[in-house]
């Protein structure tokens, strides 16, 4: 070979390696990293089968890593999860986080790496990257629009004073937060009285043990909001095994496989469809497309808002 084309292979391959992992070779299908919280709750396992379906689907344009964590608080290993995937060199990574501030500087590290980051279904804490200086997309639902619809739809059936408890997700978590924000709005609208307010950590267990201390403390509730469907399925069965059984309204929120047979007899009142098997694939299409046009991190927008709808009895 002669020198000169020596010198102009060397430089090319500088080039390469000089190029962030978000714009690979355009010859390389990108590698994605999906990024769940537990997989034991049935939305991010409806979440998972979602995104791989889409990948089988378009198998030729992207390769897919799918990861989730023990349970709803295990912040540390969903930490370690996605420097794993900063390891394994992930063109994008799409993230449901586990608490809204606490994933931020691992995120940080893999946007520095040059990994590109989309977030789904929990949005990060807005004030918390500002401070580290980045954008991160959100793409997902209004949780304080859709709890709204499903606390308006309750309120028809409750009168001003009747006394509520509202059954939050974990606590950090910027959606938990935002349902209970929803849940109030709608109860303070017929000056219904929220009188327990405690989180269920998105747990069905812990669900059932709040459940059953709010009536417990008030026997005269006559509602339970419940953050999620894990929880709504723990409420259902605290008002069972309290002798309440169609004397306390529950609702919920995900529309997942589990709580339909309660919408249909009655024990749910409703809930919310935020349609758990798209989540994952719109953030990857999304991932996918800044990819494809080599959107820098900081020209993402910062909400690609998706639908939720209410579903009743």
């Amino acid at each position: 070979m002669k020198p000169s084309r020596i010198v102009k292979s060397l430089a090319m391959l500088l080039v390469m390696a000089a190029l962030p992992a978000q714009f690979a070779s355009a010859a390389e299908k990108p590698k994605v990293a999906l990024v769940m919280k537990s997989l034991a709750n049935e939305f991010f396992q409806t979440m998972e089968d979602g995104a791989k379906a889409h990948q089988k689907q378009h198998a030729s344009q992207y390769t897919l890593i799918a990861n989730g964590i023990k349970d709803e608080t295990d912040t540390a290993n969903q930490i370690r999860i996605v420097e794993q995937m900063i390891v394994e060199h992930a063109n994008a990574i799409v993230i449901a986080p586990a608490d809204s501030k606490a994933l931020v500087p691992v995120l940080k590290k893999a946007i520095d790496s040059g990994v590109l980051v989309v977030n789904i279904d929990n949005r990060l804490d807005p004030a918390t990257l500002k401070n580290k200086g980045i954008n991160i997309p959100f793409v997902g639902p209004d949780n304080r629009k859709g709890a709204r619809m499903i606390g308006d739809y309750l309120a028809k059936q409750l009168k001003a004073g009747d006394k509520v408890g509202i059954i939050e997700g974990v606590s950090t978590t910027t959606n938990a937060q935002q349902r209970t924000a929803g849940f109030q709005d709608a109860m303070k609208t017929k000056h219904v009285n929220v009188v327990s307010l405690q989180s269920g950590d998105w747990e069905i267990n812990k669900g059932n043990t709040v459940a059953s201390a709010m009536l417990r403390e008030h026997p005269d509730m006559k509602a339970l909001l419940c953050g999620n469907d894990n929880m709504a399925v723990g409420a259902v069965a605290a008002i069972k095994t309290a002798g309440k059984a169609g004397k306390v309204k529950v609702v919920g929120y995900d529309n997942i496989a589990a709580i339909k047979p309660m919408l249909a007899d009655g024990r749910v009142l409703a809930t919310a469809d935020q349609y758990a098997a798209k989540q994952a694939v719109f953030g990857i299409e999304t991932a996918l497309k800044a990819l494809k046009n080599k959107t820098p991190q900081s020209g993402m927008q910062a909400v690609y808002e998706t639908n939720v709808s209410l579903v009743k009895r």
